[in-house]
């Protein structure tokens, strides 16, 4: 078995968007990796909003203000758990959740309102096209894109195998 310090380790680019039942789903491996390897393991999410979810833009830029306030995962899990309330309710709903989990919510509308982390979702975004992503859940581990967006089957595994080298 391979050395699982943080500097052995590849990171886990996970791209999502958080109106995605499959993302939800996926959670369950994201949380699985991370009880298997530990502080050794840094799983980044990444924002692919697709333009079929209404509020999945809003939804990045917030968790993006989440992230900014150190309540980032959080802020991700909590929104996936409740994908259909957003749905219903857009913005109103994004700031109910943020206060649950301890981030700003005043902080949160005022940059749902201002668009300050637009350039932070939009450049994921960019940079996903780039390398191919075209549909969430998608993975990104030691330079191999992992796509679940079709099926999760086998994912988990595939990805275990890719960051024990």
């Amino acid at each position: 078995m391979s050395d699982s310090s943080p500097s052995s380790l590849p990171r886990v680019e996970f791209w999502c968007d958080l109106l995605c039942p499959d993302c939800r789903t996926a959670l369950d491996d994201v949380r699985a990796l991370r009880e298997r390897f530990g502080d050794a393991l840094t799983v980044e999410l990444r924002h692919f909003p697709l333009e079929k979810h209404k509020y999945a833009y809003p939804a990045a830029e917030a968790a993006a203000e989440a992230f900014e306030q150190g309540r980032g995962w959080e802020f991700a899990e909590a929104v996936l758990e409740r994908l259909a309330d957003v749905e219903r309710g857009g913005a109103p709903v994004l700031v109910e959740i943020a206060a649950a989990v301890g981030v700003d919510p005043d902080e949160v509308d005022t940059a749902l309102v201002d668009g300050r982390h637009m350039l932070w979702v939009d450049a994921d975004v960019a940079e996903g096209r780039a390398i191919g992503v075209q549909g969430t859940p998608t993975y990104v581990v030691a330079g191999k894109r992992l796509d679940g967006g079709q099926s999760q089957e086998g994912l988990r595994e595939r990805i275990v195998e890719l960051l024990n080298g």
